[in-house]
């Protein structure tokens, strides 16, 4: 059973594990925090992109030698096959981490997994460890892995279709894989602060199915994708075709309107709202798609 200092250092593994979000796609975003044998954090890092290291490569090398012993809280599995990186169980059985303590395991894995191995090896394993808390950042992964298509974020105005208006969307663009503007241009999120690049897309891709389009992207490295505006007919497809997974809504913080408006519903009837905050001079409507 993980120890109340564990559980802590997980949630601070996922914490940081969502570093890792829009720069580290198409591998997942994990976090990894490493405690010393008397529960002191002695070393953490995260997964930013891939071909650099993983999380756990990044917490043993700041660790150094206080990783012998230690326990190593990680928020997904550590891999077993040897890639641009490292296999991650290699590098912690090497290091001499004495317990392993995961959040969720890796639909990926290769062979008998990461976690057989280090059993294996005569490293303590425990899994489960906040597994739903976990998922709050792998999720979309997890959801691109299984679908075979990017995790798809709406934002919106609920008046206006300006994306420029979109509170935030600045910040926001920073935690998905690429971005779909009301005008059907397409760009990759802002990865590692190197600035945004056009992201390459078949010919005429706009003009594909919406799952076909969604397919490209997946096969493009895109795990996370973010719709900006409502005024693109393309996003009026994908959310016809029970394409998207999420809705953030904003309704200005300007009152009650006093006259008849076009376009005043706030998000689609086949979603399910799950939270509204007040945020700065709007409110913003969160909703997830209902399961079938």
């Amino acid at each position: 059973m993980a120890t109340s200092t564990e559980i802590q250092a997980m949630r601070r593994a996922i914490a940081l594990s969502a570093h890792g979000l829009g720069t580290a796609s198409p591998n997942p975003p994990v976090g990894c925090v490493i405690l010393n044998r008397q529960g002191r954090l002695v070393g953490e890092g995260y997964h930013q992109k891939k071909g650099d290291a993983h999380a756990e490569g990044n917490a043993l090398r700041a660790a150094g030698a206080s990783a012998r012993g230690a326990t190593a809280v990680v928020t997904l599995e550590p891999c077993n096959h040897v890639g641009r990186a490292p296999a991650c169980r290699e590098l912690l059985i090497n290091a001499g981490v004495s317990r392993v303590v995961v959040a969720l395991i890796d639909p990926t894995s290769r062979g008998s997994g990461g976690v057989a191995e280090l059993r294996k090896a005569g490293v303590e394993v425990e899994t489960g460890v906040l597994a739903e808390e976990a998922g709050v950042v792998l999720g979309p992964w997890l959801t691109a892995l299984r679908t075979g298509t990017p995790a798809v974020t709406w934002t919106y105005l609920v008046s206006g279709s300006n994306s420029d208006e979109i509170p935030h969307l600045d910040r926001v663009r920073r935690g998905y894989d690429a971005v779909l503007f009301p005008d059907g241009r397409f760009e990759e999120g802002i990865r590692g602060g190197h600035g945004t690049d056009t992201f390459a897309l078949p010919p005429h891709a706009v003009d594909l199915g919406s799952a076909d389009l969604l397919k490209s992207l997946y096969a493009g490295g895109v795990r996370s994708l973010l719709l900006a505006g409502r005024s693109n007919p393309l996003m009026e497809r994908l959310a016809a075709a029970g394409l998207i997974d999420e809705i953030f809504a904003y309704l200005p913080d300007n009152g009650p309107s006093s006259g008849a408006a076009e376009d005043w519903t706030l998000i689609p009837i086949d979603f399910k709202v799950i939270e509204i905050h007040r945020v700065q001079d709007h409110v913003r409507v969160r909703a997830l798609r209902r399961q079938a």
